[in-house]
């Protein structure tokens, strides 16, 4: 009797445990629509495509962003960064047409990913089991890799406001990105020319397309700060 109280006992333990293991181990992982890496190829590729844009001769005049014809993927970044070289050139961004000396208009020709896979070995294929349908066998490949590459295409037109004249064509605006993993047999690696893919500062500085920038004589303040 002492004996099966104490196998009673061991096993209650044993499934208690067990319960509480499971209870702190349990973790819940969630993801989204888009991967990082189709976004940062699509962002690496319009940031080379507009890293010159030539806005140098608008400096000092008010100029406004025009995005009616202008229809992409992720639209708000590249106009955030049209808006941005605009700016950078010194030239005074208006939100209204009417408040400005020149218009510029934002049009896309592309902007997205192709992709393209290779494989020696023998790939994964489906065969037929009785009573239980297709059965996917496991690939067995030798060498494997896998490319992505994001191409960008934008042109830019200004025009003065008040007269609707010419003043600046950019014609086409193309940039690049790629992304390609590589395994042969048990080893693996990456090419890729998006910065953020890099773990160290050296290697991402490499294909680093832009710096910060800022000018002291617009920092001003009618308030200096309290001592």
């Amino acid at each position: 009797m002492k004996r099966l109280n104490y196998f009673i006992f061991s096993g209650c333990l044993l499934l208690l445990t067990t319960a509480l293991i499971a209870g702190c181990t349990s973790t819940k992982t969630t993801t989204t629509a888009r991967t990082a890496t189709e976004q940062l190829l699509l962002s690496t590729a319009t940031d080379h495509a507009l890293q010159d844009t030539g806005f140098e001769m608008f400096a000092g005049r008010k100029v406004y962003l025009d995005a009616t014809y202008f229809d992409s993927y992720d639209p708000k970044y590249v106009l955030g960064t049209l808006r941005d070289a605009i700016s950078r050139a010194g030239a005074l961004l208006e939100n209204t047409a009417s408040n400005s000396d020149f218009i510029v208009e934002a049009r896309s020709g592309a902007l997205a990913i192709d992709e393209s896979d290779t494989m020696f070995g023998i790939p994964s294929i489906g065969l037929p089991v009785p009573l239980a349908g297709t059965v996917q066998t496991p690939e067995i490949s030798f060498y494997k890799s896998e490319r992505q590459r994001s191409t960008a295409k934008f042109a830019l037109l200004a025009v003065a406001r008040d007269s609707g004249a010419h003043v600046y064509s950019t014609g086409p605006l193309d940039g690049k990105s790629f992304d390609k993993h590589s395994r042969f047999l048990f080893i693996s690696w990456r090419r890729t020319d998006v910065p953020e893919k890099y773990t160290t500062a050296q290697a991402a500085k490499k294909y680093q397309t832009w710096f910060p920038q800022y000018d002291q004589s617009n920092l001003t303040s009618t308030n200096p700060p309290a001592k």
